[in-house]
């Protein structure tokens, strides 16, 4: 079947472009006819084929003009199994322009990519709904155009489901106790049959069975009888046939007895009835189950306010947070949650920002700093100028990241779909062939055991448990890891990460705070300590180099009054002199001592041995005399050596590589207990360095946070970000660690590990389940044993199975940190420099 389409490219320029992206098109298997119009910036073409436009794509971004896509998300109905997962994923593959197609059964939810132009969010929606499963365009919080969220559309579903349960037991209950209680108590059947006979109890039990078919258990007759008509039946559709089954070989036997052999004239109303009961249940629960895997995000997007006090017209007024722009003033009381982010630009307190970065400890916050939306005021209070705000907010980037990580579909599940899309007509198939064999060769009443194990079959194999298995895991795990403070940017990367066996560090920001701190200060004999470095901060105060910026915080933190600084000079290459306090000050480097003639043998000792710890060494001179020696150095994370001797731990072979000179990588490396350093590199070998790691065969995980790690970010099978990094480092990443440590790489291998192995179990179980029970409920074990398993039983078995895997996924939320506060030593004071005599 061949479609025209019009697309939108990006790119074109020129009369060569037009000519370049038409050749382009040309070349692509399955299309035809392209024009490519420079004016409009489009392109008409007729495809063949179900791939034939994913290949145009391909071939239009290879030549640099990219086709214009967009993406949407559906919440879907009525899918109750794998198999319809399948099934709306073809149909909507199948719609005009759409490139990827992702369906979700745990969130109940499509994620598309489409050809901007060709089709819009409602068509999609309406070729879902014309598959048989209606569908509503979802905004980006997860709601539709009903207004629910998620979470709130599975508490309507429970507590829907939970009525039709309630009022199916109602109705089955009597029916089970004449017709099981019957064969359990014997006095009981012959009560029964010395009052109102068994004749009328038959009847009884048709209009009761005949009226939980009809009312609670409607739904999978209007649902499954459809799809099979369509050829597409799905898990009602086995439901249906089963208990209809059941239902219409009743029927004959109340009504037209004479039809039947006086040996197997016998009624299952309670079997039909039970069954819808058990499923109803077994739904209702997965309802709940469901809803509590989401919670995750109902969390976060909980954690942002409806309103916010802002400065308008120079008064404070209360306003809706959609009502804040950029600039605006937000004022912040104590106990109240930011409603965007922001700069501080007047007072000063304390701000829980555990929801961000999972550190229970308050931070303090003054002039200059930043303000992240949905973290909570403590001590203080604080007005803030607004910088990003609505869809721009930090919170809302990490719910986006983490509804994007949970609709992920992880490689493993192609498998899994791939056998679900033809399990259910292959699961009607089985039964069909278990009624022909015991009409063939069973024993007598042969009629009614063939019915009995045909049920059994349909229902007991109804592939819920395998559609469920990998989704909830995947939404539970990023869920718990999103509040443990790692963000998965892409669901492939949760299994990614599982099977890494290298991770690679760089050094700047991710190993080391990332700035520089004064380490240490070395005075020579006639000279304090406190009073060199006060001197020589008055000196630096005036600077805006960064190792001048450290000398000055390391003064303050220690309280040390500065003199006045006058005649301040920089000395270009050299470091910077001023009179203070009425002496002459120089700091800098070793030339600046000699070319000031000033003799610095008195501390050649101590520079040798900062040069071996990795310090960057200058000098303080007082009044043409050396007065000390001060070290700077970009300081190890507290965490850092702890993070490092946790992976290496689990397994890890931890790798630094930094652009940094050899011999501060080296002594940073002993420091932190790595073993391999990379040191001196430029951005493009790192990303080299990479790829030569993987040749050993392991997966290797590259964690960084600057402009010059994005291509390593890229390149890795897994690139983790330092969530307080730069934007194009976090965008090239797969993984974001919004603690700003190691310890949150240790805490993604150890979610992504078990949750992995969460699926694996789920899978077993939904496959182990099936592959075992269909031979039973066929009556593989009847000839030896005598045991047919009952439909009722089997009923409860399929809801129990999809209950088991839900249940199993859960357990996901209670994975605690593998490293935590507790598990880092604690920083040490930044003015705690050593004071070591000279020698």
């Amino acid at each position: 079947m061949t479609t025209s389409l019009t697309i939108r490219i990006d790119g074109l320029n020129c009369a060569s472009c037009v000519g370049r992206a038409q050749k382009a098109l040309a070349g692509v298997e399955g299309v035809a006819d392209a024009a490519v119009n420079l004016a409009t910036g489009e392109a008409r073409l007729t495809v063949s084929g179900a791939d034939a436009l994913v290949r145009a794509a391909a071939a239009l971004q290879a030549a640099g003009y990219p086709m214009r896509t967009e993406r949407a998300t559906l919440k879907v109905a009525s899918m109750s199994c794998a198999s319809c997962v399948g099934r709306v994923e073809r149909a909507l593959a199948a719609a005009p322009g759409v490139l990827e197609a992702e369906v979700n059964l745990a969130t109940e939810t499509a994620s598309l990519r489409y050809a901007q132009g060709v089709i819009t969010p409602a068509e999609l929606a309406a070729a879902s709904g014309a598959a048989g499963y209606p569908a509503e365009v979802a905004d980006a919080a997860g709601g539709t155009d009903s207004g629910e969220t998620a979470v709130e559309r599975h508490a309507a579903e429970a507590r829907a489901v939970a009525r039709k349960a309630i009022i199916a037991a109602a109705l089955t209950l009597p029916v089970f106790i004449i017709e099981m209680g019957g064969h359990v108590f014997p006095a009981l059947h012959h009560l029964i049959a010395a009052t109102i006979g068994h004749k009328a109890s038959w009847l009884l039990q048709f209009v009761l069975t005949t009226a939980v078919l009809a009312g609670p258990g409607r739904g999978f007759f209007t649902k499954g009888v459809p799809a099979l008509l369509r050829g597409a039946p799905d898990m009602n559709s086995l439901v249906a046939v089963g208990t209809g089954a059941a239902w219409a070989y009743s029927v004959v036997a109340t009504f037209l007895p004479g039809l039947l052999p006086v040996a197997v004239r016998a009624v299952y109303y309670e079997a039909a009835a039970v069954i819808v009961v058990l499923i109803l249940v077994g739904r209702w629960m997965e309802a709940r189950a469901k809803g509590r895997t989401g919670a995750a995000i109902e969390r976060l997007m909980g954690l942002q306010p409806r309103s916010a006090r802002v400065m308008r017209d120079g008064n404070p007024r209360d306003i809706d947070i959609a009502d804040i722009v950029p600039g605006d003033t937000v004022l912040l009381r104590p106990g109240e949650r930011a409603a965007v982010d922001g700069e501080v630009t007047e007072g000063e307190g304390h701000i829980d920002e555990s929801m961000i970065t999972g550190e229970p400890l308050p931070v303090a916050k003054a002039p200059g700093d930043t303000i992240t939306g949905g973290t909570v005021m403590g001590a203080g209070s604080l007005g803030y100028r607004a910088t990003r705000v609505g869809a721009d907010t930090t919170l809302a980037q990490i719910v986006r990241m983490v509804g994007d990580a949970q609709a992920a579909k992880l490689p493993i599940q192609g498998l899994v779909d791939r056998i679900t899309l033809w399990f259910v007509p292959a699961v009607m198939a089985a039964a069909a062939l278990t009624v022909v064999v015991w009409l063939v060769a069973g024993p007598d009443p042969a009629l009614t055991l063939a019915l009995v194990a045909g049920v059994s079959v349909l229902i007991i194999a109804c592939p819920c448990a395998m559609g469920l298995a990998t989704p909830t895991s995947i939404m539970v795990g990023t869920g718990r890891a999103a509040q443990l403070g790692v963000l998965f940017r892409k669901g492939d990367a949760l299994q990614a990460l599982s099977s890494v066996g290298v991770v690679a560090l760089d050094k700047t920001g991710t190993v080391t705070e990332g700035r520089p701190e004064l380490t240490d200060l070395v005075p020579t004999d006639g000279f304090e300590r406190a009073e060199v470095l006060a001197l020589a901060a008055a000196v630096e105060a005036r600077s805006e180099h960064p190792v001048a910026r450290a000398i000055l915080r390391a003064a303050q933190a220690e309280g040390l009054d500065l003199p006045q600084a006058e005649g301040f000079e920089t000395i270009t290459g050299h470091g910077a002199r001023a009179r203070a306090g009425g002496r002459d000050v120089l700091v800098g480097a070793a030339r600046l001592m000699a070319r000031e003639g000033i003799d610095t043998s008195a501390l050649e000792g101590a520079v040798a041995d900062l040069a071996a710890r990795g310090r960057t060494a200058l000098y303080a001179a007082v009044d043409g005399r050396a007065a000390a020696l001060l070290a700077v150095a970009d300081p190890v994370k507290p965490s850092s050596a702890a993070a490092i001797a946790a992976l290496k731990g689990q397994g890890m072979r931890v790798v630094m590589i930094t652009g940094d000179r050899p011999e501060t990588a080296h002594a940073i490396a002993g420091e932190t207990g790595i073993d391999e350093v990379i040191a001196d590199v430029l951005p493009d070998a790192k990303l080299s360095a990479v790829d030569d790691l993987r040749k050993g065969g392991a997966g290797v995980a590259f964690v960084g946070d600057g402009i010059n790690d994005a291509p390593a970010l890229a390149a890795a099978d897994v690139g983790i970000a330092i969530g307080i990094g730069t934007d194009i480092a976090i965008e090239s990443a797969d993984v974001v660690l919004m603690s700003g440590d190691l310890r949150g790489v240790v805490n993604a291998l150890e979610i992504s590990r078990r949750t992995m192995r969460n699926i694996r179990q789920n899978l077993f179980w939904a496959f182990g389940y099936n592959v075992l029970l269909i031979p039973v409920a066929a009556g593989v074990l009847y000839p030896a044993t005598g045991l047919l398993l009952s439909p009722m039983l089997a009923a409860g078995a399929m809801a129990l199975s999809s209950v088991f895997v839900l249940t199993n996924a859960l357990r996901l939320r209670r994975v605690r940190p593998a490293m935590d506060e507790s598990s880092t030593p604690a920083r040490a004071p930044a003015a705690a420099v050593s004071a070591a005599p000279a020698e």
